[in-house]
């Protein structure tokens, strides 16, 4: 339990905010593996020695080989009014990407149209609008290179399916790791090297501003990165 409470980063009676790792599934999906919802339920019946059913709700997901910030709600009040502020985009969302190759510009603001295919669990960008396509609109900021990569924050304005992912790859600047969208290679524990890094919103109840920030992976490459932030 000790690395599971290490990884809550805010929690209070309305909300908890947990920094997931790689491989994690934030909810149950075909593989039967156990969700984080699940295991954070019976975390919080241990920690507070709860008898009954413990109601934790998720307000958003993270993909599988995604790590970072997760929003959960621990009442049905606060899981409602922060799926509203998801919603109404007042939920700001950062994410760390470090990318194979760099992108054409330092900085920028990159729009496209995204369609999902289902079956492939994989989106296909397009410069224009077609049928069953949505506007994906995100803004990046290189913030530092290392010998072989590069490491870029990422702010979405909409939120997409594998959005990040799939708008780098567009311009040849793929995740580490992730072959999916042109990464040369996998990471050895099926990992990509893109993080939630950051949230900031207006708690739900108390009406506070929230601002949470989560350390990545524990690994060569975001070690590298870390420490130019650090030191």
């Amino acid at each position: 339990m000790n690395s599971l409470e290490n990884r809550v980063v805010f929690e209070d009676n309305h909300l908890l905010i947990f920094n997931k790792l790689p491989g994690e599934i934030v909810q149950g999906d075909k593989t039967g593996d156990i969700p984080l919802v699940d295991t954070l339920k019976g975390y919080l019946k241990s920690k507070y020695n709860k008898p009954g059913n413990v109601f934790l709700g998720l307000t958003h997901r993270l993909d599988r080989p995604t790590s970072g910030l997760v929003i959960f709600a621990k009442t049905s009040k606060a899981l409602s009014r922060v799926n509203d502020q998801l919603k109404n985009r007042e939920v700001k969302k950062t994410y760390w990407a470090v990318t194979e190759k760099a992108l054409p510009a330092p900085s920028g603001k990159l729009v496209d149209y995204l369609k999902k295919n289902n079956q492939q669990n994989k989106s296909y960008v397009f410069p224009n609008a077609v049928k069953d396509a949505k506007k994906a609109i995100l803004n990046f900021q290189l913030l530092g290179n290392s010998d072989r990569y590069h490491l870029y924050e990422v702010d979405l304005e909409t939120g997409r399916h594998h959005q990040i992912r799939v708008q780098l790859s567009a311009r040849g600047a793929s995740i580490k790791g992730d072959v999916k969208y042109g990464a040369k290679r996998p990471n050895k524990d099926g990992s990509i090297h893109l993080h939630a890094r950051s949230l900031k919103f207006i708690h739900p109840v108390k009406k506070e501003p929230i601002s949470i920030t989560a350390t990545p992976p524990n690994d060569a490459v975001w070690n590298h990165f870390t420490n130019l932030f650090s030191s």
